[in-house]
């Protein structure tokens, strides 16, 4: 595989510098509250952000207040410009999430909502039917530490593979971004990738490539986390009512795009155009969504078990997680629209 050895060195840099990042407290920002600055991906499995954004619902939530959206590339990198205060709220996935909280003892951010559930899998080129087949292949992931990598370390271990996030072990895997992984697949210097959603579609769709494991099949009832929406405890503490304004323009996206099955791929497609320049074919858009569910349940039952993976695959450090969810703004919105609320699992405020 001719991966450059210097995108693994970026990602060991990336975790290192999320692991400090973590231990900081973080700068209070936004100070005049006249904006919050919201961090998400051009992923299907974003969509609650990209329609939140393009569509003007968090914004019209937000009011008077602006609303500055940046795009990032994966979970690390999101982490790191939460915990520095260049960004106010984040959709990311929840390993990141979770290393954050750790390594800050529970000061760095909260996890105030669940964005969107499925979503990622492991596409392999032709001739590798199994885990067996895997011996000394070339994979690839995101970035190190972000969700999807930590799965496919954790279910590598699971099927007796030994892998580092440095180098050597018996399955070599290098961050690549889902660009340079469908480049890199496409011209058989790849085996495969454990992908979120468009990516492992495009992989699939584009390249020829196989579904190995679709990590829903991993969890019961086929229900994990992809995305959760991420706050800063300083800015949660210092403005509660932006909080609330968030969370009830989260809401409304998610709800749009659930209400809105037939209008929903040509909105997520434009969305994606206008952050990216590019849209998906209709082939691959549809198999995206297809894999995904958007809920504001962040299914707070899965999160001890990410915890464990993380600590498997030796991107975060072992340490507590209770008071991770900070869900009671979030039912208190549901609950005023008689709806059911969703559980923090023992990890923090659901009332």
């Amino acid at each position: 595989m001719n991966v450059s050895r210097a995108a693994a060195t970026v990602g060991t840099l990336g975790i290192g510098a999320m692991m400090l990042a973590g231990c900081a407290s973080g700068a209070s920002g936004a100070e005049a509250a006249d904006e919050v600055r919201l961090g998400y991906f051009a992923n299907v499995t974003h969509a609650p952000a990209l329609i939140g954004v393009q569509r003007g619902l968090l914004q019209d939530a937000l009011g008077d207040t602006e609303l500055k959206p940046e795009l990032l590339g994966a979970g690390p990198a999101a982490i790191e410009a939460l915990t520095a205060g260049s960004i106010d709220a984040a959709y990311v996935g929840p390993n990141p999430a979770i290393n954050t909280y750790i390594q800050s003892g529970g000061r760095s951010a909260r996890i105030i909502a669940g964005a969107t559930s499925g979503g990622a899998s492991l596409v392999v080129r032709d001739g590798i039917d199994s885990a067996a087949d895997l011996a000394g292949a070339d994979l690839a992931s995101p970035q190190l530490g972000n969700t999807q990598d930590v799965a496919l370390r954790a279910w590598l271990a699971d099927s007796g593979y030994e892998t580092s996030i440095t180098s050597g072990g018996d399955v070599t895997i290098t961050p690549t971004s889902g660009a340079l992984a469908l480049t890199l697949f496409q011209k058989g210097e790849l085996d495969g990738a454990w992908l979120p959603e468009p990516w492992a579609s495009r992989l699939v769709v584009d390249a020829g490539a196989d579904v190995l494991v679709d990590e829903a099949d991993l969890w019961p009832d086929g229900a994990f986390p992809t995305t959760v929406l991420l706050v800063r405890a300083d800015f949660a503490d210092e403005r509660p009512d932006l909080v609330e304004k968030l969370i009830a323009g989260h809401v409304d996206a998610v709800d749009w795009l659930n209400d809105n099955d037939e209008a929903a791929p040509d909105a997520v497609n434009r969305a994606l155009t206008d952050a990216t320049g590019q849209g998906l074919t209709d082939e691959v858009l549809h198999r995206a969504l297809g894999n995904v569910t958007f809920s504001v349940d962040p299914h707070a039952g899965a999160f001890e078990a990410l915890v464990a993976d993380g600590i498997a695959a030796g991107t975060q450090k072992e340490g507590p997680i209770d008071g991770i969810f900070d869900l009671a703004a979030l039912n208190a919105q549901l609950d005023r629209a008689g709806r059911e609320p969703v559980s923090a699992g023992g990890l923090g405020a659901d009332r």
